[in-house]
């Protein structure tokens, strides 16, 4: 408590009563003179789902069709620049996949598939053949790889592999022999089932180009003889084989630019991401319902690249059929963008293609080289060998992921 005093006047002055206060110790608690604030607590800023994106180190599969619009739709400029950061965290920007795709047995499909030419259903002036012999494809793979290209696909026009026993042991065999020269193989048969898959791995079997061409709305505008559920069940039984899946989509189909994030969508949310993932453009061929199709504007080229980039991080992006209308400005662009990978040489399958010549003019002169054989084969006969009840492409994906930081 405090203690009153009473002041005594001094020269005879009036008594006055002067107070006082003193303090005195108070025994249960200590004034201070300057108050104690609480410490706040910070409140970590708030990423968008784009900002995400461009930060991620690793790739992930549980992406919503929302999130991947969010990015489709940001800034082109902003997009391009994001997507082009975020591939040189995962691959060398220098670096481009050659890959050359020879037509192993041309026309007579009993698909409705609207854009191709090779359908049974259109008169688009293209003639059936038989599927080629072994030595005239391991020939053209050896051309191939002197052209510095060390992938070499092989296309058929069938609606699914069932009783081509015959077929698929020439098939095996060109496996092997392109394998033999140092290179990838893939092919691309339509539906395949899981023995046929396995049979096709243990022949050697780099990859397997199953295409979901658009999103799961527009799909049925494009072809009615084969369901999207019928295609990623292809695909299904390829990754559980433990063969790198290729798979993609066409660009020009009379889609809109939600179905371009429905594409991606779809393979972005697959048990495993693409090992490549490749953008078509339309080619329009008379006598096909698309045959008098608009061409798809490259800004929706280029933008489904960035976004597949931002999206697929450590998956190859392959420019495709169409590249070779583009300027070559417009296909660096694309490189800028994210895609490392093309197709080249005399021609695929049934429509023009950027000759070796051409993309060796242009390569040294943007300062761009052809991926070696040992880059694109790396962990490849660890992948072949692995055992298939432990989800050997999600594992091949997890390695990869491992081993994405590129110097450069």
């Amino acid at each position: 408590m405090a203690k009153r005093a009473i002041l005594q006047p001094a020269l005879g002055l009036s008594p006055r009563i002067f107070v006082r206060w003193k303090s005195t110790a108070r025994p249960f608690s200590t004034v201070l003179d300057t108050p104690v604030q609480a410490p706040q607590q910070s409140t970590p800023p708030f990423k968008s789902t784009f900002e995400n994106a461009v930060a991620a180190t690793s790739p992930r599969t549980n992406w919503t069709r929302e999130e991947i619009s969010e990015i489709y739709h940001t800034p082109l400029i902003e997009l391009t620049y994001a997507s082009a950061t975020v591939h040189r965290r995962f691959h060398n920007p220098t670096a481009i996949q050659m890959c050359t795709l020879m037509n192993i047995k041309t026309g007579g499909c009993s698909e409705d598939c609207s854009y191709c030419a090779q359908s049974s259903r259109y008169n688009t002036g293209l003639k059936a053949s038989k599927i080629v012999n072994v030595d005239s494809v391991l020939e053209a793979a050896r051309i191939a790889k002197e052209n510095g290209s060390s992938r070499f696909c092989m296309g058929a026009a069938w609606r699914d592999m069932r009783g081509r026993k015959t077929n698929l042991k020439n098939i095996k065999e060109m496996v092997k022999g392109v394998r033999a020269l140092g290179m990838e193989a893939c092919v691309t048969l339509g539906m395949i089932d899981a023995e046929q898959a396995k049979e096709l791995k243990d022949a050697g079997l780099t990859a397997y180009n199953h295409n979901v061409d658009t999103s799961r709305e527009h799909y049925p505008s494009i072809i009615t003889t084969r369901t999207y559920d019928e295609r990623l069940a292809t695909i299904n039984n390829v990754q559980q084989a433990g063969i790198h899946v290729c798979t993609g989509g066409i660009l020009g189909l009379g889609e809109k630019s939600e179905d371009h994030v429905g594409l991606i969508h779809t393979v972005a949310s697959l048990p495993a991401h693409p090992e490549s993932f490749p953008v078509n453009a339309l080619v329009p061929i008379k006598g096909t319902p698309l045959g008098e199709s608009k061409a798809i504007s490259f800004d929706a080229i280029l933008r489904t690249i960035a976004t597949a980039r931002l999206v697929l991080p450590t998956t190859i992006i392959r420019l495709a059929a169409g590249r070779h209308t583009m300027r070559e400005e417009k296909q660096m662009m694309c490189f800028m963008a994210g895609a490392n990978a093309v197709f080249t040489g005399e021609k695929m399958l049934t429509t023009a293609c950027n000759g070796w010549e051409e993309d060796k003019a242009m390569f040294e002169k943007w300062g761009l080289r052809p991926m070696e054989s040992h880059e694109t084969l790396q962990g490849q006969e660890e992948l072949i060998q692995e055992d298939t009840e432990s989800t050997p492409a999600l594992r091949q994906l997890q390695a990869r992921s491992q081993q994405a930081q590129v110097s450069v």
